[in-house]
């Protein structure tokens, strides 16, 4: 897969920390030039930019259409294109849906979804320039099935699988694949800090949220790591991977089998 990645050009939303760091430094490593995109303090973006191979960095906020076109003007200027995308920026909120802050819903919405519309139409044209492109978008187990007093984020899911499906449909005959990823619960920093919301919630203790809540739904008991995330989404770049597209590819330990 060096090879084959080498010299391809990638934007990879949400990539100073958690999944999308990990596979900006997987796309590094096989020396893609990656532009990642994302919220953090100046020392963790500069951690970020080096893990993923002194990538450049865009802090566009995945909310504001404007600011996503200029990401990808400054992609297009600094990188000359975008061959591989990668949509994986997502915020979560955790609350009774009477309750719910109809601001929260916009948010989570705007983020988790709608950026994906607004990326995937301005890398579009260059991809077809071309003749190849990969289009992963990070789903979840939500984008199949639901869990309570999450109603914004599993609507966004769900939108996001079959948003996917469109464009896959679309770009099937331009070389380009577009594919989603749906982990179960992966230990990263949108996860942690969900859990003191479902503490409040649910009345439970951050060992019963775990235990109880999080890995109650995985089979194998255990989180899914960003490296295999990662590694998927290495596998679905590949030429191996070229026939794939369309897909959510579950990644939950067995939570969507029954």
């Amino acid at each position: 897969m060096m090879n084959e990645l080498n010299g391809k050009r990638a934007v990879v939303t949400g990539a100073t920390s958690g999944i999308g760091l990990a596979i900006a430094t997987a796309l590094a490593q096989a020396g893609v030039r990656v532009m990642i995109n994302g919220f953090g303090d100046e020392a963790q973006i500069a951690a970020a930019r080096a893990a993923a191979g002194d990538a450049l960095y865009h802090g566009a906020d995945m909310s504001k259409p404007a600011e996503i076109a200029d990401l990808f003007a400054v992609a297009q200027s600094e990188l000359g294109g975008v061959d591989i995308l990668v949509n994986n920026a997502g915020i979560q909120f955790v609350s009774p849906v009477e309750d719910f802050p109809a601001a929260k819903w916009d948010a989570i919405l705007a983020i988790n979804l709608s950026s994906a519309f607004h990326t995937s139409r301005l890398a579009v044209p260059g991809m077809k320039a071309s003749g190849w492109g990969r289009i992963i978008n990070t789903a979840s187990a939500h984008s199949l099935v639901a869990s309570p007093f999450k109603s914004a984020y599993v609507a966004a899911k769900h939108g996001l699988a079959g948003f996917t499906k469109s464009i896959a449909l679309e770009l099937a005959t331009h070389g380009i694949t577009a594919n989603c990823i749906s982990p179960g619960y992966v230990w990263t920093p949108l996860v942690e800090r969900q859990i003191p919301d479902t503490m409040a919630a649910r009345k439970l203790t951050r060992e019963q949220v775990i235990n109880d809540v999080l890995l109650t739904a995985q089979p194998t008991k255990q989180f899914v790591t960003v490296e295999q995330v990662a590694a998927a989404a290495m596998f679905l770049c590949s030429d191996a991977a070229s026939q794939i597209t369309g897909a959510n590819i579950s990644m939950d330990g067995g939570w969507t089998a029954a």
